[in-house]
Parts: C-alpha cells; structure tokens; sequence
C-alpha cells in the first residue's frame, strides 16, 4: 500500500516555480527542490520521474493558474472600453516589481521553448483576445481584431514599463492603455 502525500504537488511546484525565477531551468534539480521542500531527492523522483517531467508539471500548473484568473478576471469585467483596460490591469497587477517581473522572464522562456506550452499560451492568447473583442462589442467604430490590439498594447506596455519602472506596473499599464483606448475613439 502507497504511504500517503504530506506535500501536495502544488507546493511543491511552487518551489519549483520560485527556483526557477531564481536561477532558470537549470537550476531546478531535485537536490535544489529538496532542500526547498524538506522532501528527499528520492520522493521527487518517485513522483516525478525526470527534472524535465518535474519543470514540465510545475510549468502546466502555472498556465492552469493564469488560465482560471484570467477567466475570472473576464467574466468580471465589465462589457466596455474601460473594462478592458481594468481587465488587463487586473492581469498585470501580479507581476511585482521590476526584479519580480524580469525573474518570470525566465520562466517564460522556457514556455516558449517547449511546443505543448507554447500552443498553451497561444490559446490562452485567443482566450484574452475574445474577453477583450466583448469589451468593445457595443462601442460604435471599435476597429475590427481590436482585441488583439489591446493584447499587443499591453503587452508592450509591459516592457516599455520595465525598461523604466518608475511606480506600479499596474497603474501603468492602465495610464498606456487608457491612452491607447482614447486613441481608438478619435
């Protein structure tokens, strides 16, 4: 009979996942996660097979997490311009700090160098795009593919705030896309 868990996989993959804003990928390894988590090497490799297998759940969690906020976050907003914008506020308001968000910047990387994680994140794209065309469904002249216009801008916003991160990067990303919204309306 299999002993039971005393650590569920989620906290385990939270120490994955800060292992790897700290050091990247390669400095996951289960002698690193072991120490995080009181747990032996041994046990992780049980559970978990490989260091790739482990980075890979710990990354599939991740998207699992952003994927359910940013369905909550959608079915919040409200149907208009200005909830868009307070939609991708929302997003943008767990990145952190200037350390924080360049420390994810690593873990995006490996999203983008695994093909299942990256057609994950191009749905989740899609998803957020469709959010934002809702927002602006009733807005008389909104361009068509609008959505994808605020994904862009956001996301634009984001490394513009990085490169001078001078005050919250949520309240920035609100300043650039009401700008960019007003824009719009002209």
């Amino acid at each position: 009979m299999a002993r039971p868990r005393k650590m569920p996989d989620e906290v385990i993959f939270n120490h994955v996942h800060a292992l790897m804003q700290e050091r990247g990928a390669e400095g996951v390894t289960f002698a690193s996660v072991a120490e995080r988590s009181g747990l032996s090497g041994a046990s992780l490799v049980q559970r978990f097979g490989t260091k790739q297998m482990l980075v890979h759940a710990a990354l599939v969690h991740a998207w699992q997490g952003l994927e359910e906020r940013t369905r909550r976050v959608a079915e919040e907003a409200e149907r208009s311009p200005q909830g868009a914008v307070l939609l991708l506020q929302k997003l943008s308001g767990s990145y952190g700090d200037i350390d924080t968000y360049a420390d994810n910047l690593r873990i995006l990387r490996e999203d983008l160098r695994d093909p299942e994680l990256r057609a994950r994140g191009a749905a989740w794209v899609e998803t957020l795009v469709a959010a934002l065309d809702q927002c602006f469904a009733a807005t008389p002249g909104a361009p068509e593919g609008v959505g994808r216009l605020m994904v862009a801008q956001w996301q634009g916003a984001l490394l513009l705030w990085g490169f001078s991160p001078d005050g919250a990067v949520d309240l920035f990303v609100r300043e650039h896309l009401q700008r960019f919204v007003r824009t719009l309306a002209r």
